[in-house]
């Protein structure tokens, strides 16, 4: 790895957090939404508003070099009016990763829109491009010189895709993908604002990005590989970069009625608004077969099915996590090179991990070898993909600590830190080290594996 390598783990505010409505937060909708029968809810969550301290010296000794980490709309901009309160929660946050010589990474939008926002029509409307743009430039003028690397909006495509699954929309197709319009827009406003202004740091966007497989060797699978491919990642990541639509993806969303409606001054918009790296989160690939079934399940990693164009299928190559999710690591390299041949630009992992039901022991030990064996596998085909000639900055495996699952719970845990709590009981919410803690921070000492 090179020397500068950004060797680091991720959260996000509303899964981290708690004190959902401290010190003038308003209510987010993953405040407000329904949650799972038998799982917790975010209102404490791990409590990293009250302990972030002894979290972040948890992170100085696990030797992250970085630090991936969102800002919560709702926490700074209530109401659309500036809270200094929540301003200087982050203040503190991102002077002390500073001081321990952890670099942050921010991203600006993760799934919890406030409540305000959301009962005006939320993306659907708007004004949201406007109020996101004004959201963004506080947060620019206030951390611009402390942030080298920003993140617009997380996992865009899974909004747009499995909204109703992580609480964020329950919408037809055609309003989901107006929406998804409307963040695109507002995406390319804020990177423009962000370049015309001069800030130090670089700023992309953060998709979910999952290569797709051929289920056979048949053409008609092949076409259906093609087009999953363009609406679940390439239309995200050609407006990021290039400013356009995929013609794929517009062809398709045409064809089943779901095209948004586009002005000359939004053309304009992402056109000047394009991004300077790529960030995106890999848990797995997808495999997909030419449309058959009229059922679908849709999951964040699962899939789903268009008629006329796409079906997922199971890969029957790939063993699954206890919670479902496919295990590919040779599908990460994949990857990688899929979307550094596409863009050339420098890349960033964000997310990829592992969520498992980890058990503390009587000796305070969480013996977590599962996590361990999809790391290592994950960080080798991360070296390989360097060796083909793809440009990563960083990895940044979710999560850094314990948190909790966006529809599972804190039952589904990814940490390195384990945080003592169940769904039901806070317990005590003391952190252990897990032994991934101690593994990872060899890898990062030794500059990989």
């Amino acid at each position: 790895m090179k020397e500068n390598f950004l060797w680091g783990a991720s959260t996000s505010a509303y899964q981290v957090e708690g004190a959902w409505n401290e010190d003038g937060k308003g209510p987010s909708v993953q405040d407000n939404k329904a949650i799972p029968e038998g799982t917790t809810d975010f209102k404490v969550a791990i409590d990293h508003y009250h302990r972030f301290k002894e979290d972040v010296q948890l992170f100085k000794e696990l030797g992250l070099k970085a630090y991936r980490f969102s800002i919560s709309w709702s926490r700074v901009m209530p109401n659309g009016q500036i809270n200094e309160e929540g301003l200087a929660f982050y203040e503190s946050l991102i002077d002390e990763l500073i001081r321990q010589n952890i670099e942050p990474i921010v991203t600006v939008f993760h799934f919890d829109l406030p409540v305000y926002m959301a009962e005006k029509g939320g993306w659907e409307n708007r004004e949201t491009i406007n109020e996101f743009a004004s959201y963004c430039q506080l947060l620019f003028e206030r951390f611009g010189k402390k942030v080298p690397y920003w993140q617009t909006i997380n996992e865009q495509n899974v909004m747009a895709l499995a909204g109703s699954v992580i609480g964020t929309s329950n919408k037809s197709m055609k309003e989901k993908f107006q929406e998804n319009h409307h963040m695109l827009v507002a995406q390319a406003l804020v990177t423009k604002h962000f370049h015309e202004q001069g800030h130090p740091g670089k700023i992309g966007p953060a998709p979910n990005i999952a290569s797709v497989y051929s289920a056979t060797d048949k053409p008609e699978d092949q076409l259906a590989a093609l087009y999953m491919s363009a609406l679940r990642n390439w239309l995200f990541l050609d407006v990021a970069v290039y400013g356009i639509y995929n013609h794929n993806a517009w062809h398709l969303l045409e064809s089943i009625g779901a095209a948004p409606v586009v002005t000359e001054e939004d053309r304009e918009i992402l056109a000047a608004g394009t991004c300077d790296y790529i960030a995106f989160n890999y848990y797995n690939t997808m495999t997909v077969s030419a449309y058959y079934e009229k059922e679908n399940k849709i999951d964040q990693q699962s899939g789903f099915g268009i008629p006329g164009f796409f079906q997922s299928v199971s890969n029957e190559h790939l063993p699954l996590t206890e919670f479902g999710w496919p295990i590919d690591p040779a599908g990460f390299r994949f990857t990688l090179n899929e979307i550094y041949s596409r863009y050339r630009l420098p890349l960033l992992i964000t997310e990829n991990g592992i969520g498992a039901k980890d058990t503390l022991t009587t000796a305070g030990e969480v013996h977590d070898n599962y996590r361990i064996d999809y790391l290592k596998d994950h960080i080798e085909q991360l070296e390989l993909a360097i060796k083909d000639g793809v440009d990563i900055i960083g990895y940044c495996p979710w999560s850094a600590i314990d948190l909790i699952s966006t529809h599972e719970g804190i039952e589904k845990r990814y940490g390195f830190i384990y945080v003592n709590r169940t769904e039901e009981d806070l317990l005590d919410l003391a952190r252990y080290r897990k032994d991934s803690f101690y593994w990872y921070q060899k890898v990062i000492a030794n500059n990989g594996l």
